[in-house]
Parts: C-alpha cells; sequence; structure tokens
C-alpha cells in the first residue's frame, strides 16, 4: 500500500542493497536503489534508504547465510500481528514443511533499535516473524525465497482465518506432523515446525476449534435487545 514496505540484498559482508525510503515499490526503478555498509551507512545512490533497514542488518548479521530480507504490511498476516496471534498451528503440510512456525516479535517503534532487538532470539529457528501491530518479515537465501516465504506466509494466514469463519480451524495429529518432519529433513530443510495435536485418533485430532472471539457491535447488541424483548412480550401475553 502507497510506500509500504522495504526489500534488501547482501551483496558481501559489508555491503547491500535497500530500497529507497517514501517510493512505492510498484514506481521504482533501479537508479532509486542505495548501496549501504553493514551499519546502513550510503556507499552509493542518490536516494534516502529505508528508515527500517535496521531490522534488515540485524538478520544478515545473525544468519551469514541469509542473502535476502522482505518486510511488508500484507493485509492477513499484519491483522494476526494485531491480534498477537503466530501461525503456529499444523493447518497444512506446507505450513510445516516449508514455512514452519511464525511468531510475533513483540513491538518496537518503526525505524528505532528496538525492533531489531525484538527480534534477537527469533532469528535463528525461523524464516520469518510477525511484527507486533506492524506487519512480516521474512528471509532466505535468496531473494525469490524471502519473497516465496512473505508469500506463503500470507498465504497461510489467510487460509487459517478463512477456516476459523467456517467454525473453526483443524490441526493434523502430531503422528501426522512427524512424518511431514521427516520429509522436510530429507529436503535439507531446517527450523522450528508445528507439532499438531497429540491425539491416539487421527481423525478426533483434526478437532473443530472455535472461531476467533469478537466484540459486540452495536447492532448485534441491538438484535440481542429485540429479540430478548420479543420474547418476553410473548410470554406476557400467555400470562394475560
Amino acid at each position: 500500500a502507497a510506500n509500504d514496505g522495504n526489500i534488501s540484498v547482501r551483496l558481501s559482508d559489508d555491503e547491500f542493497l535497500v530500497t529507497p525510503t517514501g517510493v512505492s515499490k510498484g514506481f521504482m526503478n533501479k537508479d532509486m536503489i542505495i548501496k549501504v555498509d553493514g551499519v546502513g551507512n550510503v556507499r552509493e545512490g542518490n536516494f534516502k534508504p529505508t528508515s527500517e533497514m535496521k531490522m534488515h542488518l540485524r538478520v544478515y548479521q545473525e544468519r551469514p547465510e541469509i542473502q535476502a530480507v522482505v518486510h511488508v504490511h500484507p493485509p492477513y498476516a499484519t491483522a494476526f500481528a494485531i491480534a498477537g496471534l503466530p501461525l503456529n498451528r499444523a493447518t497444512m503440510p506446507e505450513s510445516v514443511i516449508l514455512l514452519g512456525t511464525i511468531p510475533v516479535a513483540r513491538y518496537g517503534t518503526p525505524s528505532t533499535e528496538a525492533v531489531p532487538n525484538a527480534l534477537n532470539d527469533l532469528i535463528q529457528d525461523h524464516n520469518g516473524v510477525l511484527l507486533e501491530n506492524h506487519g512480516a518479515l521474512t528471509w532466505g537465501r535468496d531473494l525469490e525465497q524471502a519473497y516465496f516465504f512473505m508469500e506463503t506466509l500470507e498465504f497461510t494466514a489467510k487460509i487459517n482465518w478463512i477456516a476459523q469463519q467456517m467454525n473453526g480451524d483443524r490441526e493434523l495429529s502430531n503422528r501426522n506432523v512427524e512424518q511431514l518432519l521427516e520429509l522436510k529433513k530429507s529436503m535439507g530443510l531446517s527450523g522450528s515446525s508445528p507439532q499438531g495435536i497429540s491425539c491416539d485418533d487421527d481423525f478426533e485430532a483434526k478437532k473443530i476449534t472455535p472461531p476467533l472471539e469478537r466484540a459486540l457491535t452495536q447492532q448485534d447488541l441491538k438484535t440481542i435487545v429485540d429479540n430478548v424483548t420479543a420474547s418476553v412480550l410473548e410470554e406476557l401475553k400467555k400470562i394475560l
């Protein structure tokens, strides 16, 4: 939306390409890309780099093998981030094998050290995080993988939300998850993954959980009052 989001790529241990601040990514061209060093000093480029590159650089510091980082505000994932709900349930094989668990990093004011500091304990074992009341951040071995992790993260959040509106999302049993984790290992993938539900019966493990609770609206309250009033009047008619 508008100028939201930022992208970076590692060129070497002390050189990174980052997107500019205040520019829509849809209108961005190669001349707008900025080269910075490991602490964010501009080496090449005529634009000002994104103010949120601190969290990008923290990921690169903690994970030398990571080559790209993507930050955006996808609607469903950001809704989970605002609600403080991690994506950590074994609802789909893809979320177990490829995406893994996506935790919520505590809130920090954008562009400050509070954001990268909130990531410290989460970077090593995950492919991305939800930023509390902010958005989402993913990283990968190249730009394409980092982007695909973000796409999968948003897709997973959307699917989970839709399932919850259909009277609940169902998790895989931990027995089925164990098989998926073996497949994940054979593919050379690592990182934290959902564990599933402990249950002897795979069908029972996929138990329906209630949808997310929500606050009653004024229309909800009016409907309840109208229904109760109508019921009371009907009972009074019988008595009188």
